[in-house]
């Protein structure tokens, strides 16, 4: 049975469409595109990737030891995925496990800001002034990320690729350093002329509650 779908910018519950609402609606938000998280699986790929709007941005190579441990997509029928999600988990530079997200979305969906821990949908004025603090390859493009200050628990790096926001969010705060010093290089997982033999591992808890 799938996980409900929920706000894209709280995770909160929503009421589904009605005969008086063709929306989903947040109590806190109001009209949202749906969030739906979904197991790591090669028929989870092709239900994400087949209308959506955005880039599902996947390390790859993948670090040493690392996995992919969910998709997630924001959209309903009509307007196909504007906001997509690929988790990936594996060791930490220092010890034990970590967890990144990476999210690329559609300004002013908030899924991105969601995870970040942030109260606003973008991540606000002024967070690209000084110079970037990371940078990675987005379909062999050069992206510059910047720093954002989001929940002490994790690190937020945001940057836009391809007219869309690039977030990767890492916990704990040290996962921050595999974005910062690791040079990676990210594929579109919408492109089907790659022949990707993706490692799945098990459901990310980041991700919410598993479907």
């Amino acid at each position: 049975m799938r996980a409900a779908p929920t706000c894209p910018r709280c995770f909160g519950t929503l009421r589904p469409p009605s005969a008086w609402s063709s929306s989903w609606r947040c109590g806190v938000h109001g009209a949202v595109l749906p969030f739906q998280a979904r197991r790591p699986s090669g028929e989870s790929l092709d239900v994400v990737r087949k209308d959506s709007l955005v880039p599902f941005w996947l390390p790859w190579p993948l670090p040493a030891g690392w996995l992919v441990t969910g998709f997630g997509d924001a959209g309903d029928e009509r307007s196909g995925a504007r906001a997509g999600v690929v988790a990936v988990s594996g060791p930490s530079v220092t010890h034990g496990p970590a967890d990144l997200v990476i999210v690329a979305e559609e300004p002013g969906m908030g899924l991105g800001a969601a995870f970040a821990g942030l109260d606003g949908p973008d991540p606000g004025p002024g967070f690209d002034d000084g110079p970037p603090n990371a940078k990675v390859e987005a379909l062999g493009h050069p992206t510059p990320l910047w720093w954002v200050e989001g929940l002490p628990d994790r690190a937020v790096y945001v940057g836009e690729a391809m007219g869309d926001w690039l977030w990767l969010i890492g916990w704990p705060a040290e996962a921050g350093c595999l974005v910062a010093l690791s040079d990676l290089s990210l594929r579109d997982l919408r492109e089907h002329d790659q022949e990707l033999d993706l490692p799945f591992g098990a459901f990310s808890p980041r991700l919410g509650d598993e479907p």
